[in-house]
């Protein structure tokens, strides 16, 4: 039996959190996010169900983004390698979309809130439309038809976002306002169908917003925060998020200085498109182990995945036990010594927590416990940096100078 374990939901209205400063100097606003996670089981052991959904769902949107790439640009995505892995027959997957971190945004003319998930391992805006079936049903309804601002576009979308886990609908232009900025005339979709994974009962965000780069939009279109940069809204192209368990926010135009210690260690974007970065290197229990490792930071990860090869070699280094039970790929260690490991970028190397490595026990009363470090082939070069990393480190997302920088949690 799967059970759905969600962390205690926060007030989602709009928070301003920056103080008027000085001309000159740059103003950001942060609002609250909440995550639902739904990875273990009631007694706390691994729901590998869930688990390896949420691979499956991982996979299908690094397909999708590499597929619009190409649609995009007339090129190939430089680090799709192809060759992703099939679900293999009897291989049980749910259909859950429940790995998130959620907050509010508001749309249209009169202005409209909902809640959306914040992704920045995909590039497009939708929310459940008017016309949506009973699909949509616990979400609040977004009726373009209600906006003196909106603008129907005549084009259709349909998005893949996991096993069977769908959208599809119809494209708009609207206002779109968050944290207390406004992006005007964005692209969004207004859904006529979610699949189970988006219902309501599964996925409590009424929506995604995708936070990567044009070139990998489904719409072709560009992404919210970088239709505020080009709208001056923001003064600042950057944001910044905390993924914890207490005061996680999404911070727009900046940073929040009070979140942080210490400066920022800055990595390049290689490729636009994700926020594709290069990994200096992975330690465990405080030896290189492996080098040069191009990796993507996606908030809508809860793991960290691997190239199974590597994920491997750093197993056998650090004595990690396949887990049968789990299938290829998902390793165990014994729940009272996980190793340490820590990612290092721009020359820095940031630990993962021990709390966060380990996802729980493999069985109820187990004393081996599975890690959330998993190798699977997603058909990338690329590792997929998610929650597992991310809640130990407060990350900025730099558009303006395409990098994303790391700094301890203050």
């Amino acid at each position: 039996m799967r059970f759905t374990l969600a962390t205690s939901i926060v007030a989602l209205a709009v928070l301003a959190v920056a103080a008027p400063q000085p001309t000159g100097q740059r103003i950001g606003m942060a609002i609250p996010i909440t995550k639902r996670s739904s990875l273990v089981n009631a007694d706390k052991s691994v729901d590998f169900d869930a688990l390896k959904s949420h691979v499956a769902a991982g996979k299908a949107k690094i397909r999708q983004g590499f597929t619009t790439y190409e649609k995009n640009t007339g090129m190939k995505h430089p680090s799709d390698v192809g060759g992703v892995e099939r679900r293999g027959a009897g291989e049980p997957l749910t259909d859950d979309q429940s790995q998130l971190w959620y907050g509010s945004i508001s749309v249209g003319t009169p202005a409209q809130s909902f809640t959306v998930d914040f992704d920045t391992g995909s590039s497009d805006l939708f929310l459940p439309g008017s016309r949506c079936d009973s699909s949509c049903k616990g979400h609040t309804i977004w009726d373009p038809s209600s906006s003196s601002t909106s603008k129907d576009l005549g084009k259709s979308f349909s998005l893949a976002y996991g096993d069977k886990s769908t959208v599809s609908g119809e494209q708009y232009n609207d206002t779109v306002s968050i944290a207390g900025f406004s992006a005007t005339t964005q692209t969004l979709g207004a859904a006529n169908t979610y699949s189970s994974g988006f219902q309501s009962s599964q996925f409590p965000a009424d929506g995604l917003m995708g936070m990567a780069f044009q070139s990998i939009s489904s719409y072709g279109a560009s992404p919210v925060f970088q239709t505020l940069v080009s709208d001056g809204s923001v003064s600042d192209p950057v944001f910044s998020f905390k993924l914890s368990s207490s005061g996680a926010e999404l911070y727009i135009g900046g940073s929040n200085s009070a979140l942080y210690a210490g400066d920022f260690t800055y990595s390049l974007v290689m490729h636009q498109g994700f926020w594709e970065v290069k990994m200096d290197n992975v330690k465990g229990n405080g030896e290189t182990i492996l080098t040069n490792v191009n990796a993507i930071i996606d908030t809508g990860a809860t793991l960290i995945i691997g190239i199974p090869s590597d994920v491997s070699t750093l197993y056998n280094a650090l004595g990690g036990t396949a887990a049968p039970s789990a299938g290829q790929g998902y390793y165990t260690f014994p729940c009272s010594s996980f190793p340490s490991i820590s990612l290092t970028f721009g020359g820095k190397s940031f630990p993962i927590a021990a709390s966060a490595l380990n996802l729980g026990p493999v069985s109820s009363g187990s004393s081996d416990c599975v890690s959330g470090l998993v190798g699977q082939d997603t058909g990338s070069s690329f590792w997929t940096v998610g929650d597992v990393f991310l809640q130990g480190v407060y990350t900025a997302f730099d558009v303006g100078n395409t990098q994303v920088g790391f700094a301890k949690l203050a």
